[in-house]
């Protein structure tokens, strides 16, 4: 089965594509990289999300219009990934741009991600999947982190407890173990802030390479000021994103320290937040291994400070070494999701989202695929296979 798999994550820079094959083995999932693409989002467009985010005030007007522009880029982004599957794909899988993740109290209660599937299945002629995360949190859960399906059929656990680490706008966390529970969770800003301080401070996208942040220094009264922040604090399951973590949540602490600080320090100190998080989970966890992926693994300053921080305990090294390209895991890990809920299977994790049940997950569109007459075996395995 071929399937095209589509990710815009919380930095809204653009969407990622990706087609693979999947093929049953018994246990065992083959999974086959078909190829990848990068299609960056303009400025306008960029725009147009940022300016719908929280924490500002927003129309149904400008939700219905994002939506439907969404669509219309997710539909050539899912024609794209029809041309690397081949020129026929058996499903797409469009989880949308988040733009809401409502969490009260460490509950979820609603998630909402834009980006109108009919106009990508009227463009591709194929069933679309989306809205993958309303059915965990109907159960009761988070919703999120979703890719901890993948990062368990993926890392081997034999040799000790290994983590997978996705550096997007959020930094989450898979933790795999021998006989323990799978854990995965939302551990805190990556690239979120980072951003953010870029365009307040140096009217740019980001801080291409952390070659900004690698010129400065840690501002250790903002350190810890960032640090006190009580999400790091509380236990998973937890999820978050740009509805706590924005630029009003960095001009607060800025304005909070009551100081002036360089632009060069505000990056590094941002750095060395990100890092310090993540590596604690990692000690916490004791894990021996820390396989990486998302736009963080291209800042080299970020990634040489993980490094640093967990030299002697655990090594840190990126899932290109597994042949997943870490810039599109979490599109391939969405394909995945897709063949899950194709074939019926839960996609969701309880012991990572805290719902009561494993969920079915997504809304296919336009009238959903065939079930087959004999379920598969749920996969307990994936192999990548050149």
């Amino acid at each position: 089965m071929r399937i095209v798999g589509l990710m815009s994550g919380t930095s809204y820079d653009g969407v990622d594509v990706v087609a693979a094959e999947f093929t049953p083995d018994g246990e065992t999932l083959r999974m086959r990289p078909l190829g990848h693409r990068e299609l960056d989002y303009d400025e306008a467009l960029r725009a147009e999300i940022g300016a719908l985010l929280p924490p500002a005030a927003t129309t149904i007007e400008a939700v219905c219009r994002l939506d439907n522009r969404l669509g219309e880029v997710f539909a050539e982004a899912a024609a794209l990934g029809v041309e690397l599957a081949g020129g026929q794909a058996d499903a797409v899988v469009s989880p949308g741009q988040t733009v809401f993740h409502w969490v009260e109290r460490g509950t979820v209660r609603g998630t909402l991600q834009l980006g109108a599937p009919a106009r990508v299945a009227a463009r591709v002629g194929v069933p679309v999947l989306s809205d993958l995360r309303s059915a965990d949190v109907a159960a009761g859960g988070q919703g999120a982190p979703l890719v901890p399906a993948f990062d368990a059929l993926l890392l081997d656990p034999a040799g000790g407890p290994r983590a997978a680490l996705n550096l997007g706008g959020i930094a989450n966390l898979t933790v795999v173990a021998p006989d323990a529970p799978v854990l995965g969770y939302d551990v805190g800003p990556a690239n979120a802030l980072l951003d953010a301080a870029s365009r307040r401070l140096l009217d740019r996208p980001c801080d291409t390479d952390g070659a900004r942040a690698a010129a400065g220094r840690v501002h250790p009264a903002l350190l810890d000021l960032l640090l006190a922040e009580p999400y790091y604090a509380a236990a998973p399951p937890k999820s978050t994103g740009k509805e706590l973590f924005h630029a009003g949540y960095l001009d607060d602490r800025l304005t909070a320290l009551g100081e002036p600080v360089a632009a060069d320090d505000v990056l590094a100190t941002l750095t060395e937040v990100t890092a310090r998080t993540v590596a604690a989970e990692c000690d916490r966890h004791r894990v021996t291994e820390v396989v990486a992926a998302g736009g963080g693994v291209r800042n080299p300053t970020l990634t040489g400070r993980l490094a640093a921080l967990g030299a002697g305990r655990w090594r840190l090294r990126t899932t290109d070494e597994l042949g997943v390209p870490a810039q599109a895991k979490e599109a391939y890990a969405f394909a995945l999701l897709g063949w899950l809920s194709w074939h019926g299977l839960p996609g969701a994790l309880p012991s990572v989202t805290g719902a009561r049940r494993a969920a079915v997950l997504g809304s296919w569109t336009p009238s959903g695929p065939a079930r087959p007459a004999e379920p598969p075996v749920p996969p307990r395995r994936l192999v990548v296979s050149d």
